[in-house]
């Protein structure tokens, strides 16, 4: 069997062997030859291998991989390939039944998945501004079923991305949309975590890069954009001060940047990164409506204009969101009448391309042919942030 295992890809055939015929209980001569040609045809059969074993003890599942040959090749196609969703499958054994049933190849909307991340933290999708509850939370703690939900949807992608269910548009979009369901939570989570008596705001969520643009991958972190306003609380006749609102919309901006990216037992979501904002970390992380105008007036460099190509609105107060895109919207456009535009386009295509390693700029699939880099910090734009190339 030794020897049957090697030839048909696995690499420790002696721990498979054992896992085949001691941990799973498989018939690898008869019954189960479906599943085993399976698991050999998997990227990495020994990952697939080892993560169902793991699984073991579920006889439905076991049941399942035998009859079903479309749950077997999606199951078996993302054990092969992420350890991460292997080891969420066994914390969550139960989770593998979203790849079967009677329709496991339906895309959710972006809408669906924004109810599933804010129901898993106890928040109410339906509220204006939704605030977590660990009452009614899928765990004790939000951020740690936030995590859970997050996976258990992006299980369900992976296996329709990685059978072919899905095209690559489709797939980038959904990862986009499942970024923002997510970044919603994490807000409901912040607003949860405000201390009594603090000053009511309105706080949008910008999202650039390649989340505003929903062409996210699977190892992007999140690039977003904080503008918050004072908000008049009902009854009372008048709004805080624009420096208390700022300051309660600077602790929601953390606390959602800290719910996505602390370490729970379900591990960390994504790494939320602020840092195009203007004027970058020396900047402050939120700003106003108007305050963010003056800067884009005065101060912003020609990458930062085409960073804004990008920005959408995917969380908090979607009016404000709305209003800060379409005030800065034409300013884009603008920016390419300045005298030195083109000479800037060129320059920074120029380092983006001197970065690379002598040989490697056709190989480079986000910083080479076809590619463009705005830049992550302020003043002098470093490499590591795609823009839409300049017409």
């Amino acid at each position: 069997m030794a020897g049957q295992l090697a030839a048909m890809g696995f690499a420790d055939t002696a721990r498979a062997q054992r896992l085949l015929t001691e941990d799973l209980l498989l018939d690898t001569g008869g019954g189960d030859a479906g599943l085993l040609g399976a698991l050999a045809g998997a990227a990495d059969p020994d990952l697939a291998l080892a993560s169902l074993a793991r699984l073991a003890g579920d006889g439905a599942l076991l049941d399942g991989l035998r009859t079903d040959a479309g749950l077997r090749e999606r199951l078996v196609s993302v054990l092969g390939t992420s350890a991460a969703l292997g080891d969420h499958l066994a914390r969550h054994p139960d989770d593998w039944r979203a790849l079967s049933g009677p329709d496991p190849l339906a895309r959710p909307a972006a809408g669906d998945l924004r109810t599933a991340m804010l129901t898993a933290v106890g928040a109410l999708p339906g509220d204006p501004a939704p605030v977590a509850d660990p009452g009614r939370a899928d765990s004790p703690d939000p951020a740690t079923a936030l995590r859970a939900a997050y996976r258990r949807c992006l299980l369900h992608l992976a296996a329709r991305d990685l059978t072919g269910a899905d095209a690559l548009d489709d797939v980038m979009a959904e990862l986009a949309d499942l970024a923002t369901a997510a970044l919603e939570a994490a807000l409901a989570i912040a607003r949860s975590d405000l201390p009594p008596g603090s000053a009511p705001c309105r706080l949008a969520v910008i999202a650039m890069g390649k989340c505003g643009a929903r062409e996210l991958n699977y190892a992007s972190d999140v690039d977003v954009i904080f503008v918050a306003e004072p908000a008049e609380p009902a009854g009372t006749g008048g709004a805080p001060s624009e420096a208390a609102a700022l300051g309660t919309a600077t602790q929601l901006a953390s606390g959602m940047i800290r719910a996505c990216s602390r370490s729970t037992p379900e591990g960390m979501l994504f790494p939320v990164d602020p840092n195009l904002r203007p004027e970058g970390r020396s900047g402050p992380l939120v700003r106003t409506l108007a305050s963010h105008q003056a800067y884009y007036q005065r101060w912003a460099k020609t990458w930062e204009f085409q960073a804004l190509l990008k920005a959408r609105p995917v969380a908090g107060d979607m009016g404000l969101g709305a209003a800060y895109v379409a005030a800065l919207a034409p300013m884009v456009w603008q920016a390419a009448h300045r005298e030195d535009f083109v000479s800037d386009v060129q320059a920074m295509r120029r380092r983006v391309v001197g970065s690379l390693p002598p040989g490697e700029a056709g190989r480079e699939i986000k910083l080479g042919p076809g590619g463009a880099s705005p830049g992550r910090r302020r003043r002098s734009p470093p490499v590591g942030r795609p823009a839409r190339p300049a017409a």
